[in-house]
């Protein structure tokens, strides 16, 4: 999607907003011996509150209103009664639709006692978002995402997760520009432009950078013993830093 008017800007800070304050609530609320599908409704019902509806959903039929994977799942965490222990890497996916418009963010977050070094690797992934975002303006190559992505994986010591990226996002979870990768395709020669509405989400890995789909058809893992970080923000393009829709 593309920009077209203040009311496109506005409607899409309306849904950013909400879905941010439900990843934040959510991880806010998170607690050890809760199930996944418990943090789910919660963030079902904050969703609720707006009448905005789960993006994945809605858009295809995923059985949850939330994603949320923890440890070795990477995304696309089916709600369950698995729950969550001490010492675990929950990753948290929320996107939903409002009036048309669509908002996607996400975050990984750690239950105590924390490891170091997987504490590293979040930090690590919110750097390289911030340093995407940084490459992210009008006239700029689209992999310069996935390049800087991928410097600061390499610098930090970890690699990227290649099957997974970001997208274009608006009136659709996924539209054009389709899958940004999280690395430097040197074949790819699109082009953002100003009021192009994009998100980015960086995924960090401490050693696989391929994922396999489980036997539900929607979770996806990297292998037992391998964590990963995801960070996400929608957010449009323009001249100079991007204008992230998914904040308070």
């Amino acid at each position: 999607m593309t920009i077209e008017n203040e009311n496109d800007l506005k409607k899409l800070r309306a849904i950013g907003r909400i879905v941010y304050e439900t990843l934040i609530l959510m991880s806010k609320k998170m607690e050890v011996g809760m199930t996944t599908l418990e943090l789910d409704a919660i963030g079902q019902a904050n969703l609720e509150k707006y009448e905005a509806r789960s993006a994945p959903m809605v858009t295809y039929d995923f059985p949850g209103y939330t994603c949320i994977s923890v440890n070795e799942e990477a995304a696309h965490g089916i709600p369950s009664s698995r729950k969550i222990l001490a010492g675990d890497v929950v990753n948290i996916d929320v996107s939903a639709e409002l009036d048309g418009y669509f908002g996607d963010t996400g975050g990984t977050f750690l239950v105590p006692p924390i490891d170091p070094r997987i504490a590293y690797l979040c930090q690590s992934t919110r750097k390289a978002l911030k340093n995407a975002m940084n490459v992210a303006k009008d006239g700029a190559k689209l992999n310069q995402i996935g390049q800087a992505i991928s410097k600061t994986a390499k610098r930090s010591g970890f690699v990227t997760i290649k099957d997974l990226g970001s997208h274009g996002i608006g009136h659709s979870l996924h539209d054009e520009p389709h899958f940004i990768p999280n690395y430097h395709d040197k074949s790819d020669k699109r082009v953002l432009q100003e009021g192009q509405v994009i998100t980015i989400e960086p995924f960090l890995s401490t050693g696989a950078e391929e994922t396999q789909t489980e036997d539900d058809g929607w979770t996806l893992t990297t292998g037992m013993g391998n964590f990963s970080a995801q960070y996400e923000h929608t957010m449009v393009i323009t001249k100079g830093k991007p204008i992230i829709m998914t904040a308070l």
